[in-house]
């Protein structure tokens, strides 16, 4: 699934093209199943720039409205000079940018990503629901102290993933996230010392920004960026899909099931 750091690279790179004057909206058969309300009176309208909250971009159209995209587990926007031609194109956005024509495309095999097309109001009250952006200035250590003890009986990983609290993590994010701290996904919270809280805030930095910088995290048959490349976060992983740590380099990586997600963990780096 993307996270925080393939989405910010996605983000990065469609705003090179902002901004977009739409000239046409094209949907696929099966389109319905991700794009929840119409997109209607989009020609003529202009994407003027592109922002991101969580896992969701923010697409700002001069009328007032937003659109807003979660990719779900398999989604992503691309960018070209000509019409797009994959199997899983569901959305194709014609625009301009200057004296040049783009095609914005929406590509998701699975089909879990959501889009709306919201006002002003209904926009806000959606991005509500998430916490604080992992990179944003709210993101303060008071508040992720705050935000990781309110469920005291949880392990810590399941809250990590809470987006209601901490809007951009993911499955990777989490594990690596609580390795590089140095504590075990599945410790209670409650069991928790400051000095681990401390930890796991910085280690948040370490793992979003490493990964942001090299273009995000591809897995076998996972996440493209615009352009259809793949990114190489993997080589910042120290134990999620990892056969050993690398950390300290020897130890065989474990791997267990929390809140149904597969969870990584090093036994002699983690406690």
């Amino acid at each position: 699934m993307p996270e925080l750091p393939e989405v910010q690279t996605i983000r990065d790179q469609l705003s090179a093209y902002m901004p977009l004057k739409i000239s046409s909206v094209k949907l696929s058969d099966v389109a319905e199943s991700i794009v929840h309300t119409p997109l209607v009176k989009l020609r003529g309208q202009v994407i003027e720039r592109i922002w991101r909250k969580g896992k969701m971009l923010v697409f700002e159209i001069s009328d007032g409205r937003k659109i807003l995209s979660h990719l779900g587990m398999t989604g992503s926007w691309r960018i070209s000079s000509s019409p797009l031609k994959e199997k899983h194109n569901h959305i194709q956005i014609k625009g301009s940018c200057g004296e040049e024509t783009f095609y914005l495309s929406y590509v998701d095999p699975r089909r879990f990503g959501h889009l709306y097309l919201f006002g002003e109001e209904d926009a806000q009250k959606k991005l509500a629901e998430l916490g604080a952006d992992l990179k944003s200035p709210e993101f303060t250590f008071e508040y992720f102290r705050d935000a990781l003890v309110k469920y005291p009986q949880r392990f810590i990983k399941v809250s990590l993933l809470d987006q209601s609290l901490f809007a951009g993590t993911g499955n990777y994010i989490a594990n690596e996230i609580c390795a590089r701290a140095y504590v075990r996904p599945d410790r209670k919270i409650k069991s928790l010392k400051e000095a681990e809280i401390v930890a796991l805030y910085h280690a948040v930095d370490v793992v979003v920004s490493g990964a942001t910088e090299s273009g995000g995290t591809t897995f076998q048959g996972g996440y493209a960026d615009v352009n259809g490349d793949k990114g190489k976060g993997v080589q910042h992983l120290v134990v999620f899909y990892q056969k050993s740590c690398q950390m300290c380099g020897v130890t065989p990586v474990k791997k267990i099931t929390l809140a149904q997600r597969g969870t990584y963990y090093c036994p002699k780096c983690q406690k």
